[in-house]
């Protein structure tokens, strides 16, 4: 039997995730805003009620086109505030708007928001060697810097704390405990 980070649980969504996803670097722009979109959404409550939601999230948000988000009017909001499918809350809602305009203007400043955001751990994975899942910490220095940026760029549910989690979903950072079967497949 493989052995995993505790967080993955019993869980075969959160299991998948795990062996999958997590920690694996990305470099399209497509998927780092929608990671952005659902770490934000997460605020508050458990990573697997969004992971359980998500597909939901990609029909709502027309799979994280960010061009066609950047334009809802508020006939798609109220849609979407009607959508039982994933979180119906109007400020993570309108933040999303929000940030799909922001997105686009970082795109053009740095030709990508892949160029952008990997340039808060200078292009590469940092590898942390937790033992146990208490040896992560919630936010880090880069984390708080990338916080500070967004914001200063209009873009909301990006706290320090929500962009670790972010960072650690794409790949940004590895965080598998070390007796986890994933620690040092990312390169």
């Amino acid at each position: 039997m493989k052995e995993r980070c505790v967080w993955s649980g019993t869980d075969p969504l959160y299991i998948e995730y795990h062996d999958k996803e997590w920690g694996v670097p990305v470099h399209d722009d497509r998927r780092l805003f929608e990671m952005l979109i659902l770490e934000g959404a997460q605020a508050g409550l458990s990573w697997i009620t969004i992971l359980r939601k998500r597909e939901n999230y990609r029909k709502a948000f027309d799979n994280f086109d960010v061009k066609k988000i950047a334009g809802y009017d508020r006939r798609k909001i109220k849609s979407l505030l009607g959508d039982a499918g994933i979180v119906r809350n109007k400020l993570k809602i309108a933040a999303t708007i929000g940030n799909a305009k922001a997105f686009l203007d970082i795109q053009k400043e740095f030709g990508s928001f892949d160029a952008y955001v990997w340039k808060f751990v200078d292009g590469k994975t940092k590898h942390n060697k937790p033992k146990i899942h208490k040896e992560i910490p919630p936010k880090t220095a880069e984390s708080d810097a990338m916080s500070k940026d967004l914001k200063r760029r209009g873009f909301s549910f990006v706290g320090s704390t929500i962009c670790y989690a972010f960072m650690q979903a794409v790949g940004m950072v590895d965080d598998h405990a070390i007796n986890c079967f994933r620690k040092g497949l990312i390169i």
